[in-house]
C-alpha cells in the first residue's frame, strides 16, 4: 500500500523521517534567505559615515534614505504577501532577491539624496520586503505541521539574526580589504546565494484555503474580506500598534548604533561588534521565543519583551559608556531585537488561520516599518539638531512602556466562526 494508515507499524520508520527532513529543508531555505536579506540590510548602518564623507549630503539627508527604506520595506510586504498567497512564494522571493542585489550593488554609485533613496529605499528595501518575513514566515507556517509552527518561526527568525551576526564582521573585513564601496557591492552579490531557496519554498496557500473552506462548508475569504475582517478586530489593531514600536527600536539601532558608539567616544570597531552582538543574541532570543510560544500566552511574552527593552535603555543611559557596557547593552537588546516576531506571527495565525497569512502579517509588518521610518529618520534628525541621541532614547523608553501595555488586552482566540460566515455570505 503506497499510503499506509497511521496505525501501520512501519509508518514511523519511513514517513516520519521524510516529514522531518522536509521540514528542516523548508526552515533552512526560509532561514537562509532571511539571513542574507536581513544581514545585508542590518549592516547598512556601518556605511552611513562613509556615504556621508563620499557624498557630503549630511547625516540627515542620508538618514532620510534609510528611513524611506524602512517604510518601503513595510509597504511592499502586504502586497508581496497577497501575491505570494495567490501565485506562489517562489516567484516573489526570486524577484525580491534580485532587487536586493541590484540595489545594494549600485548604492556606492549614487551621489544624491534621490539616488540613495532609489537604491537603498526602493530597490534594496523593496526587494528585501518581497523576500522578507511576511512571505517567509507564511511559507514556513504553511509547509510545517501546526504543532511545529512556533518553533519554525523562531528558527526562521533566528536565521535573520544569524545573518546580521555574520554580515557585520564580513562587512568590516571587506571594508578594510577593498574599501567601503566594493565591500557594499560584494554584500549585494552574496544575497544571490538565496536563489536556490525558491525551489523549496514554491507554492501558495490558495488551494489549501479552498480545501479548508469546502470542508467546513463556507466560502473562502477574498483578500479584501480578509483585510476588512482583520482591521475590524481590536486585538489585531493592538498587535499592530505594539509592532510599530518594535520597528522604531529596530530601525534606530540598526541605522544609528554605530553613530551612538562614536558619540560615546568609543572606537568604530565597537559599532560593528555591537551590531554583531545584537545579531548573535537575537538568535538566542528568537529560538527561546519560538519555544516559549507554545507554552505561555503570546501577548504576555510580547509585553515582557517590550518592557525589557525600555528597562535596558534606561539602565544604558545611566551607565558609564565603556566598550563592555556597550556590548552588554547590545546583547540585551539583541535578545529582544526580533524576538517579537514568533509571538506576533503566532497571534496572526491563531486569530485568522493560514489562508491569507502572508498578507495579514504583511499588514502588521507595514505598521512595524512605519515605526522603522520614524526610528531611522528621527535618529539622524535629532542628532543633527542637538548633537546627541538622548532625546531619541527618551522617546524609546516611553514607546516601550506603551507597547507593553497595549498588548495586554489582546484576546488570544480563534477567529469567530460567525465573522467568517458573515464575510463569506
Amino acid at each position: 500500500m503506497s499510503n499506509p494508515e497511521p496505525s501501520n507499524p512501519s509508518a514511523p520508520s519511513t514517513a516520519l523521517p521524510a516529514r522531518h527532513i522536509a521540514m528542516w529543508l523548508v526552515l533552512l531555505a526560509a532561514g537562509g534567505t532571511f539571513a542574507l536579506t536581513m544581514g545585508v540590510r542590518q549592516t547598512m548602518g556601518l556605511f552611513l559615515s562613509a556615504l556621508n564623507t563620499s557624498t557630503a549630503l549630511g547625516i540627515g539627508s542620508i538618514s532620510l534614505a534609510f528611513a524611506f527604506g524602512q517604510l518601503w520595506w513595510g509597504l511592499t510586504q502586504p502586497f508581496a504577501g497577497a501575491v505570494a498567497d495567490r501565485i506562489g512564494t517562489g516567484r516573489v522571493i526570486f524577484f525580491g532577491v534580485l532587487l536586493v542585489a541590484v540595489g545594494t550593488i549600485i548604492t556606492p554609485l549614487m551621489t544624491s539624496t534621490a539616488g540613495l533613496i532609489f537604491a537603498i529605499g526602493v530597490l534594496a528595501a523593496g526587494g528585501a520586503g518581497m523576500a522578507g518575513p511576511s512571505v517567509l514566515m507564511a511559507a514556513s507556517t504553511r509547509l510545517v505541521a501546526p504543532e511545529k509552527r512556533g518553533l519554525a518561526t523562531g528558527i526562521v527568525n533566528a536565521g535573520g539574526s544569524f545573518g546580521q551576526f555574520a554580515m557585520a564582521p564580513i562587512a568590516i573585513g571587506l571594508t578594510a580589504a577593498v574599501g567601503w564601496a566594493s565591500a557594499m557591492q560584494w554584500l549585494g552579490a552574496l544575497v544571490l546565494l538565496a536563489v536556490p531557496a525558491v525551489l523549496v519554498l514554491k507554492g501558495n496557500s490558495k488551494a489549501l484555503a479552498a480545501q479548508a473552506a469546502a470542508a467546513s462548508g463556507t466560502k473562502a475569504l477574498s483578500a479584501r474580506q480578509a483585510i476588512s475582517q482583520a482591521i475590524a478586530t481590536p486585538s489585531y489593531r493592538y498587535l499592530a500598534a505594539g509592532f510599530l514600536v518594535c520597528g522604531f527600536h529596530v530601525a534606530f539601532l540598526a541605522t544609528h548604533l554605530p553613530g551612538v558608539v562614536a558619540a560615546c567616544g568609543l572606537p568604530p570597531e565597537i559599532g560593528g561588534w555591537s551590531l554583531a552582538m545584537i545579531g548573535l543574541f537575537n538568535i538566542v532570543g528568537s529560538l527561546a521565543m519560538g519555544w516559549a510560544v507554545g507554552r505561555w500566552r503570546m501577548k504576555s511574552l510580547l509585553a515582557l519583551l517590550y518592557a525589557t527593552r525600555g528597562l535596558a535603555v534606561l539602565i544604558f543611559l545611566l551607565a558609564p559608556k565603556t566598550p563592555a557596557v556597550m556590548l552588554i547593552f547590545a546583547a540585551v537588546m539583541g535578545v529582544t531585537f526580533l524576538s517579537t516576531v514568533p509571538p506576533t506571527v503566532g497571534l496572526v495565525a491563531k486569530m485568522f488561520g493560514t489562508a491569507n497569512m502572508a498578507m495579514l502579517f504583511g499588514v502588521v509588518m507595514l505598521s512595524h516599518q512605519v515605526g522603522g521610518f520614524l526610528g531611522a529618520y528621527l535618529g539622524g534628525y535629532v542628532f543633527q539638531a542637538t548633537g546627541s541621541y538622548d532625546w531619541v532614547w527618551y522617546i524609546d523608553i516611553v514607546l516601550a512602556a506603551g507597547a507593553a501595555l497595549v498588548n495586554l488586552p489582546i484576546r488570544e482566540a480563534l477567529l469567530p466562526r460567525r465573522m467568517a460566515a458573515k464575510a463569506a455570505a
